[in-house]
């Protein structure tokens, strides 16, 4: 295990851990025009609502959004780096940009960590943002040719390489692989990380969170709760969980099932409620945080944090609701502290 995997896991032991909230949501109320996006590049396609393009453009602007939510009292701060891939960044006319997108997304967020733990002594830790890209590779994207895909495999993984080398020559720690529709997606994912951990010689830690589409808890390649850790407990991830979706309250009974099987640590981080008609998030700071507060109650939760719509408003009071609760115990653990006590296991887990 990793040096930042020991240290991470020794926290998360003492407390209810706290991540940061959506950069999304923050970079649209700066409302920005396609100039600011673009700023001196030269681009041929229109760059607006190209979030990862800031980090060089605009660093000013992501830089004081991870300000406010390390502030707010986030300790596992992602990079802006959910498209920065060769893919995603096709749709900009961008691709030729993705490695100094991403050297610029870790350098900013380890800036930040660094500031703050000269600050108050905390230690804050860098997890380099992996989204799922906009292709998958297990359905296909024609329904009159369903043996078709537009990538394969091996393509995928190379794109995910070439983000992780990025992200980790600027100051990423951390893998965080989020937002998982595609379970085959997330192991090329995977697959590249241990590619890059060979070529730099130290362990990456690896944090997985899946995105479900519908209230059954399945994503979109049909894998429930279940079946996702099973095809991806061999990578033996620092953490699994859930982002997105829906809101607390919705994912609640979702990330219990999930506590229930995963022998590692929980993170799971919502969305401010469900979005109106017009795709925005009305739900407050208190609201969302006492619907977590329910999973710390429930003890079900490692780490904690916040998706779509949420602000360091939301983060901050996330972290006042969950202080004082204790921290979710891992399976291995429980049955440690069962048999010390002459209880049966399997009671327990009954």
């Amino acid at each position: 295990m990793s040096n930042i995997a020991s240290q991470l896991r020794a926290e998360a032991a003492k407390r209810i851990l706290i991540k940061d909230g959506a950069y999304g949501t923050q970079i649209q109320a700066h409302k920005l025009a396609e100039v600011d996006y673009r700023g001196g590049l030269e681009l041929s396609r229109d760059q607006k609502g190209n979030n990862d393009l800031l980090n060089l453009t605009r660093p000013e602007i992501v830089g004081g959004i991870a300000d406010r939510f390390a502030g707010a009292g986030a300790e596992i701060l992602a990079t802006n780096s959910f498209n920065a891939n060769r893919i995603s960044q096709a749709d900009y006319g961008a691709e030729h940009l993705v490695r100094d997108i991403n050297v610029a997304a870790a350098r900013i967020i380890a800036d930040t960590a660094r500031r703050f733990e000269a600050k108050d002594g905390r230690r804050r830790y860098v997890a380099g943002a992996l989204g799922p890209t906009n292709k998958t590779l297990s359905l296909s994207p024609n329904v009159n040719d369903p043996g078709f895909r537009e990538i394969d495999f091996d393509f995928l993984s190379e794109v995910y390489v070439e983000q992780i080398e990025a992200l980790v020559e600027g100051g990423a720690e951390i893998v965080l692989i989020e937002t998982v529709f595609d379970t085959l997606n997330a192991k090329a994912a995977i697959h590249a990380t241990k590619a890059v951990e060979q070529r730099i010689g130290r362990e990456l830690p690896i944090m997985l969170s899946m995105t479900i589409t519908d209230l059954s808890g399945r994503n979109l390649s049909g894998h429930c709760i279940e079946a996702f850790w099973a095809s991806v407990r061999h990578a033996r991830p620092l953490s699994i969980g859930l982002n997105c979706s829906f809101g607390a309250a919705q994912l609640r009974a979702h990330i219990a099932a999930l506590s229930n099987v995963a022998d590692t640590l929980i993170m799971a981080y919502p969305n401010a409620g469900l979005p109106n008609d017009l795709g925005e998030y009305d739900e407050g700071p208190q609201t969302t945080s006492s619907q977590v507060r329910d999973w710390a109650e429930q003890g079900i939760v490692n780490i904690v944090g916040g998706c779509c719509g949420t602000t360091p408003k939301h983060i901050r009071a996330i972290a006042e609701q969950v202080r004082d609760f204790p921290p979710r115990q891992l399976p291995s653990d429980r049955c440690r502290r069962t048999r010390l006590a002459g209880i049966a296991p399997m009671v327990l887990a009954a």
